[in-house]
């Protein structure tokens, strides 16, 4: 567990929003032909790591909600959970592969912008909203699904990990 600290939002805010810009400035300057090109040591398309991209910020939503719930259980059942999605990241990473092919069909170059604003917008509106000593409670997650994933997370860890993921995918984009 974590000992209780104040957490600084500003800053988290401003990380996100730091996200949302340029992500649309990304989209915004690349052509169709940099979008269909490969990225740099990644199975993806540069849209399709686009997507992936505003996908980490996507899953943030999600994993609030697991957060809030298994902060509240005793300290083996984020545990086991996360054992248990260890055991299954062969699974996780074909998923988590295709499923950003298919997503880029549908939340490509013209639509990749309005999700990554929606999306942010409900973090910044979350974040707002959080307690100091829910910033501060936190569970256990799957080391082996994402490099930026700790053995124990707390909220506000969660809360900054997706420009963590944006930063390091955005290294692999091949746009001119």
């Amino acid at each position: 567990m974590v000992d209780q600290k104040w957490v600084d939002r500003a800053a988290i805010a401003a990380d996100l929003e730091r996200a949302r810009v340029a992500l649309h400035e990304l989209v915004d300057d690349a052509s169709a032909g940099d979008l269909a090109r490969f990225s740099e040591g990644t199975r993806w398309t540069n849209e399709q790591l686009l997507f992936h991209m505003v996908f980490g910020y996507m899953v943030v939503v999600r994993l609030l909600v697991l957060v809030r719930v298994f902060s509240r259980l005793p300290d083996s059942a984020s545990r086991l959970f996360a054992r248990a999605l260890d055991a299954a990241t062969p699974v996780f990473d074909e998923i988590n592969y295709r499923g950003s092919c298919l997503a880029a069909r549908v939340f490509d170059r013209r639509r990749m912008g309005r999700k990554c604003d929606r999306v942010i917008a409900t973090l910044q509106r979350h974040l707002a909203g959080e307690s100091e000593a829910g910033l501060n409670r936190g569970m256990h997650f799957p080391t082996r699904w994402d490099p930026f994933f700790a053995e124990y997370m707390t909220l506000e860890q969660i809360y900054r990990y997706p420009g963590r993921h944006f930063d390091f995918h955005r290294d692999q984009l091949t746009l001119d």
